[in-house]
């Protein structure tokens, strides 16, 4: 007879790893040698905890370079977060409910330049 599964502090930390980097379940039990319904018992919030942690580091990261300029991370979050696309158009109203016409879109840069013309 095969003892019951004893979830240790090193299994919890190797599942909420495995699970951040994105493995798939079969091979996170493969990892720890356990069958993938005793993960879901005794693992379930290192998996979630996994996935959510990477998912915050990797937002974060993507926020503070779309912060500072980078083109590309800011094209990411508008479609990721803002639901922009190269094919939609923005419906904008005044305050009365109106359509709005003619509206500019200025970029601003978040890093004020310094030059010899100031």
């Amino acid at each position: 007879m095969i003892p019951p599964h004893e979830p240790t502090e090193a299994h919890r930390k190797k599942v909420q790893r495995a699970s951040g980097l994105g493995l798939p379940h079969s091979q996170i039990c493969a990892l720890v040698g356990i069958s993938e319904p005793t993960l879901r018992k005794y693992y379930d919030i290192e998996l979630a905890l996994g996935k959510a942690e990477a998912s915050s580091a990797i937002a974060d990261t993507l926020f503070n370079k779309a912060q500072a300029g980078d083109t590309t991370a800011m094209i990411w979050w508008t479609k990721a977060q803002m639901r922009w696309s190269e094919t939609s158009t923005m419906q904008m109203a005044n305050a009365d409910g109106t359509k709005s016409e003619g509206i500019n879109v200025v970029s601003v840069d978040p890093k004020p330049r310094v030059g010899p013309w100031i």
